[in-house]
């Protein structure tokens, strides 16, 4: 039913209104010309007069001329949507994470709502009644639908299944706080002080989640992006080290196509184009990754056999990569152990904002370290958080000096670029 290839017209004519007796009902008839000499017909019927069909012949000759006009009629919003995620966001998503949570939106929140509805039939009204019951199912899930709607039905544009997005200006309920354009904020209750740095440092030098830990609470890298370093990203000379890739499940493979437990362990690229960046290593960091270098080194002699020379930084005894929630356990196990607050992993990586920002670091410049596409940090939230990050530890506080690149004066604040910007349908 749908081809791709049927909006690829070069030409086309539309035939005069004509009476159909037996329909007892008016009618015209749009001819499309394709490059190979296809010719394609269609037909607009179901007008009760020739002055109503005269008017949507005119409105439809227009929308030939703009572009717009929709060649698939009939397309039910179910159909179609399971033809964007397999032939365009399945082959698109660098992640099976980010083509799995495209999928359950739409089979489990927006197929149910209206997936019997043709694509040319969804009003704004749908779709705004769409946001209200998913709103009030969760506010998560209704921002995640939102952006579906918009991403998918400016692709039906593109395909010319309809001629404008239905969901283009339809924001979710007012009861859903709107954020700020681009902004992330960070709720500073869920983030550790510098004393409770030093302390989840120490007690991790004895677990085998030590250089995760670091990666993440003094350089503020992502999951994924940690499991994915390797020694050859490291710039020994001028101490840096470059985000490269990720590791986790690349979208459209399969299980059997790999050696055991390598599946979820796959080099995909990073989240966006922003994400590929070049850090500092702080002092601290940088002296804990040449004690693991030693005992790579040690690894590899002793186990020639066995050992996979793979470069990886976190890895196993033997080489092999860490899968994503290896961390899990130990971590959770070292807050109860030293009486942390139990903030979540990814909590950490907002520990390290708070610890730039709140030292009056730039936004942008930190947004940039995070490898943020198109994002402001909001810092609204940390002025009643004033010991969040005190001036007594100074062995935590010299790292500080060394991560953030210093802003010129009166250089220009500029936007990173981004992949698939989805940011806006969510705010």
């Amino acid at each position: 039913m749908l081809d791709g290839k049927l909006q690829n017209y070069i030409d086309w004519t539309v035939g005069a209104v004509m009476l159909l007796p037996e329909r007892n009902n008016y009618a015209y008839r749009i001819t499309l010309k394709y490059q190979d000499g296809r010719k394609v017909q269609q037909q607009k019927s179901g007008f009760k007069t020739k002055k109503e069909a005269e008017a949507a012949k005119q409105r439809t000759i227009g929308e030939l001329c703009s572009g717009t006009y929709a060649v698939y009629t009939d397309v039910k919003v179910a159909d179609f949507l399971e033809y964007w995620l397999e032939g365009d966001i399945r082959n698109r998503a660098g992640s099976h994470n980010t083509y799995a949570s495209f999928r359950n939106a739409v089979y489990k929140h927006i197929i149910p709502f209206m997936g019997k509805k043709k694509m040319a039939d969804v009003s704004k009204g749908d779709v705004r009644r769409l946001y209200n019951d998913r709103a009030a199912f969760s506010v998560s899930i209704a921002k995640m639908v939102k952006t579906v709607m918009n991403i998918s039905f400016d692709y039906a544009v593109g395909m010319k299944i309809i001629p404008v997005n239905p969901a283009a200006g339809v924001e979710l309920p007012k009861q859903i706080a709107k954020a700020a354009y681009h902004t992330r904020s960070i709720d500073g209750q869920k983030t550790l002080t510098m004393e409770q740095i030093q302390i989840l440092l120490e007690a991790s030098k004895d677990t085998p989640i030590h250089m995760m830990v670091l990666f993440n609470v003094l350089m503020g890298l992502r999951r994924q992006e940690i499991l994915g370093l390797k020694y050859s990203d490291i710039d020994y000379i001028n101490r840096t080290i470059s985000i490269e890739r990720q590791l986790g499940r690349a979208a459209n493979t399969k299980k059997e196509d790999f050696a055991p437990k390598t599946f979820t362990k796959q080099e995909i690229k990073l989240k966006t184009s922003s994400s590929r960046r070049e850090l500092p290593i702080p002092n601290y960091v940088f002296e804990a990754i040449m004690e693991e270098r030693k005992l790579y080194e040690k690894r590899r002699s002793r186990r020639k056999k066995e050992f996979q020379d793979l470069d990886y930084i976190c890895c196993s005894s033997y080489g092999r990569p860490r899968s994503k929630d290896f961390h899990w356990k130990h971590y959770k196990k070292l807050l109860k152990d030293t009486g942390l607050p139990d903030i979540r992993w990814h909590d950490l990586r907002s520990t390290f904002c708070t610890l730039l920002l709140k030292n009056d670091f730039s936004p942008k410049a930190v947004s940039k370290l995070m490898g943020h596409a198109k994002e402001i940090i909001s810092v609204d939230v940390y002025g009643d958080n004033a010991n969040i990050i005190p001036d007594e530890i100074p062995e935590l506080v010299e790292f500080m000096d060394e991560v953030l690149p210093k802003e010129t004066e009166g250089e220009d604040d500029k936007l990173l670029d981004i992949v698939a910007d989805t940011s806006y349908y969510v705010t």
